[in-house]
């Protein structure tokens, strides 16, 4: 498994009762978008999942690297697979309820299986495409039964999910929030501003995506596993919209909020080092910033366009804007560092090309930029720059404009609200040719930057879950990537060798401009105690405790 490369013991800290209570207070810009766990695709609201909704298997809830080891969550153990890997039965925890107040059965599970293609989850395809009978749901959503593919026998509490292949990445794939189990009887539809029945030890009691929302003890909840989802301190929490990532610092320097989600402006972090140090946590994790292209637009249809691109960017600059060599590095393929199956090397550097590549990020080649915009025929395009309105991305963005001035398009910047941007730029109806835009792994393996940024299962015209930004359905590249699924579940090392193979055609295609790979800078506030940081989803709200 992909977590399991981690060597960690995931124990869980004992739980103090002794600091159980009280309101941890959060900020951001905006809300995260629809409260459907199986819909929703944006960070903001994964840390909020984290603590009100679980799947059968979940990432360890503990501090540092063990976070990153997949256990079980709604199941009680990590089935040994059959069929060569093609047959798991999961057996459930008892006595498990919803904030309803109704019991987790295994028929609720299959109704989730369900729905997450009748409500075209942004993950249908390739998280869950290989269960059994899910071709037939991606092609008619409304009538998916996963016949054959998934099994509930409520009297035994069981769940057995048939694959059409070996997946080594089964477990990691129901350890995401679109695959959190609700209720049978929850509606086939983005539910939007209506929360789904929780299980984990808090709900979402009220929500204006205008203004806030709150969190509450769910009172059904009772500790079935400690390390999967332990017992929260604080009794509520609640979390505040509208404040930009300036008056966020302030904020939480002043002790107003005790922590803030956006990434904090780069002139406000030497003032963090020197004054707010014991506040400031640097975290690892796997994340990167990059530019995608659309490969079914002028004039990024044209290869040397796009090659001009990532020969163009300046991702030293780009590190510089984010905070500097101490929180970010240039990226110069799409796996960040920390991910096996990384190629470690650079394509497009000065005294590089896709096929000389150098081991590291040099500078800019602008002069070949030129040459390649010229020979393309593209000079002088019309070029409109899709971005975050965050302060850090308007900063990138606008150097970007220039950068793509300069190579000889015309080029404009348009900044959209941060809580639509990503939903936006999916959406081929909307005709973005490239776009500024970030990527936090859903778990530490290469298929997660590969296949699901670059495979033709998640491109889909008009759909704002279109997560293949560029529009890449390249069959060579597909195979490859799909070789390397199947290998890996038996043989990870050869596995890894083939998922760098993809890498380097995925460089070839320059169907992106990776930008830089940044670390997490966390600022709290001076009465929040126990911090706990997770690799994948961040500070866990249920183990901070205020003082």
């Amino acid at each position: 498994m992909a977590g399991n490369a981690f060597a960690a013991d995931p124990a869980a800290s004992p739980y103090q009762s002794a600091h159980r209570g009280g309101t941890l207070r959060l900020t951001a810009d905006a809300s995260g978008g629809t409260l459907d766990p199986q819909i929703n695709y944006v960070s903001t609201n994964a840390q909020i999942f984290a603590v009100t909704n679980d799947g059968l298997t979940t990432y360890a809830h503990v501090d540092g690297p063990g976070s990153a080891v997949v256990v079980p969550d709604l199941a009680d153990s990590l089935p040994t697979p059959l069929d060569g890997g093609r047959t798991y039965v999961f057996h459930l925890h008892p006595g498990v309820r919803f904030s309803t107040g109704q019991p987790v059965r295994p028929s609720d599970v299959l109704a989730t299986m369900q729905r997450i293609f009748k409500v075209g989850s942004p993950t249908a395809g390739s998280f869950y495409g290989g269960i059994v009978g899910a071709a037939h749901c991606l092609k008619d959503a409304l009538h998916c039964t996963l016949a054959g593919g998934v099994e509930a026998d409520d009297a035994a509490g069981t769940v057995t999910f048939h694959l059409t292949q070996p997946d080594g990445e089964f477990f990691d794939k129901l350890a995401m929030p679109h695959a959190s189990v609700v209720p049978a009887d929850t509606p086939g539809h983005d539910l939007g501003n209506v929360p789904a029945a929780a299980t984990g030890p808090y709900e979402i009691t009220e929500f204006d995506p205008n203004h806030g929302m709150v969190l509450e003890r769910n009172p059904y909840f009772r500790v079935w596993s400690a390390v999967a989802q332990p017992e929260g301190y604080v009794d509520r929490i609640q979390y505040d919209f509208g404040l930009g990532d300036e008056a966020q610092v302030t904020a939480v320097e002043n002790g107003q909020y005790d922590w803030m989600f956006n990434n904090k402006p780069l002139d406000r972090l030497a003032e963090l080092g020197d004054r707010y140090a014991s506040q400031v946590h640097i975290q690892n994790m796997f994340a990167i910033f990059y530019m995608p292209m659309n490969m079914n637009l002028p004039p990024f249809d044209n290869l040397e366009a796009r090659q001009a691109v990532n020969y163009a960017v300046n991702r030293r600059a780009m590190a510089i804007l984010f905070g500097g060599s101490a929180v970010a590095d240039p990226l110069c393929e799409m796996v960040p560092t920390g991910i096996p199956g990384r190629i470690d090397r650079c394509f497009y550097s000065s005294g590089a090309d896709p096929d000389h590549s150098v081991p590291a990020w040099q500078k800019p080649d602008l002069a070949r930029a030129r040459a390649l915009v010229e020979a393309s025929g593209t000079k002088g395009a019309k070029v409109t720059l899709i971005a975050p309105n965050r302060a850090i991305d308007v900063s990138m963005g606008l150097y970007l404009q220039n950068t793509l001035q300069q190579i000889g398009y015309d080029t404009s910047v348009k900044f959209v609200t941060d809580s639509v941007a990503f939903n936006y730029i999916q959406n081929t109806s909307n005709k973005v040719q490239i776009s500024l835009t970030d990527w936090y792994a859903d778990y530490p393996a290469p298929s997660n930057f590969l296949d699901d940024l670059f495979g033709c299962e998640n491109f889909h015209p008009g759909s704002d879950s279109s997560i293949n930004i560029s529009g890449v359905c390249d069959a060579h590249l597909q195979a490859t990537m799909d070789r390397a699924g199947r290998i890996s579940v038996t043989d990870p090392a050869a596995g890894n060798a083939l998922w760098a193979q993809a890498g380097r055609q995925v460089m070839k295609l320059s169907a992106a401009a990776p930008l830089i790979q940044f670390k997490y800078v966390d600022l709290v506030s001076r009465r929040l105690g126990h911090y706990t940081y997770t690799l994948l989803t961040h500070m866990l709200f249920s183990q901070v405790w205020v003082r």
